[in-house]
């Protein structure tokens, strides 16, 4: 079982008599905002500012680890396994967050990408943060999941230390799951030795002192982003760069599919609102449809016989 504590050789913490020091990145005094609480609002959002600048070339240096992930993701996905992220705190929330967008974005069943905090339900509208202290949970949460072999599950913990989701990694090993683990801190040789993949990107210390909330966040939604949209394009759920498997469920995406189908079938506005009708509110189904001059059923049988890949289905027939 594993311990209820968090494991020191994973830390990034040691005592050299005089207590704890920590040298965990995004635990560091940034020494460019040392003075921020005497600055204007201006300048104290201008400096704010200059730090997320940096965000975007700490992500860019982790491409090919990233690349690494979307490739383990598909793979899940085409094994009939899942996406689960687990994180605490921030970390948690924005996991819950990129899963939750998958359905209304990409059509995918809510099972496919899904998010695990610690604290639960809660956790995601009020801190819970003791929560994050005990890997036994994180743990118990992927037997909870039922987390197996054809599953990819990812623990974001910015610091790199959170006993949760640990716990619920090393479980996920035991399930025989492939692991991976996004950081904001340099990871050693340990933790890549563990996990089919390791993302680190380094966004140095933050502006307020351990508020990982901020940069490091910052660059966890933008690999979060990455990992699934890029996932997404390559099981072919975009075409072009359109988000043709949505499914029509709200007037946004009802007005967003006819736009679509007029800007890439060069239809008006009516007869793309019958054509959409018609393949059942989803987009992808409606573009095969007139493309092959079939109906509903033949163009879905068509989509499953090429992986969903539009691109994959030849020249269009002609026919009125």
């Amino acid at each position: 079982m594993t311990p209820d504590r968090a494991d020191p050789a994973v830390s990034g913490c040691e005592d050299d008599g005089r207590g704890m020091l920590d040298d965990r990145l995004t635990e560091q005094r940034n020494p460019g905002t040392e003075d921020i609480d005497s600055l204007s609002t201006l300048e104290i959002v201008q400096t704010i500012n200059r730090e997320d600048e940096t965000v975007a070339g700490a992500v860019a240096r982790e491409s090919v680890s990233i690349a690494r992930a979307v490739d383990l993701a598909v793979g899940a996905f085409q094994s009939g396994g899942r996406l689960i992220y687990v994180g605490a705190g921030t970390s948690g929330r924005l996991g819950v967050l990129d899963a939750a967008e998958m359905p209304p974005t990409y059509g995918t069943d809510p099972e496919m990408v899904q998010g695990v905090i610690a604290g639960g339900f809660d956790a995601l509208v009020r801190s819970q943060e003791g929560a994050e202290d005990h890997p036994v949970d994180g743990a118990a949460a992927m037997d909870t999941k039922g987390v197996g072999e054809a599953d990819l599950v990812i623990g974001i913990a910015t610091s790199g230390t959170t006993p949760f989701v640990h716990g619920a990694l090393g479980r996920a090993r035991e399930l025989g799951a492939r692991t991976g683990l996004i950081l904001c801190t340099p990871p050693g040789e340990a933790l890549p030795a563990l996990h089919d993949v390791v993302i680190a990107p380094l966004t140095g210390p933050e502006v307020v002192t351990g508020s990982t909330r901020m940069k490091a966040g910052t660059a966890t939604k933008m690999i979060l982003n990455t990992i699934t949209t890029a996932a997404m394009v390559r099981l072919g759920k975009v075409h072009g760069n359109l988000m043709v498997d949505l499914q029509v469920t709200c007037q946004k995406l009802q007005d967003r599919g006819e736009r679509i189908l007029m800007a890439t079938r060069g239809l008006r506005r009516a007869e793309a609102r019958e054509l959409l009708g018609r393949a059942g509110g989803h987009v992808k189904t409606a573009l095969v449809m007139h493309m092959k001059r079939v109906g509903a059923e033949e163009a879905r049988a068509a989509l499953e016989g090429v992986g969903g890949r539009i691109r994959s289905l030849g020249p269009e027939r002609g026919g009125p």
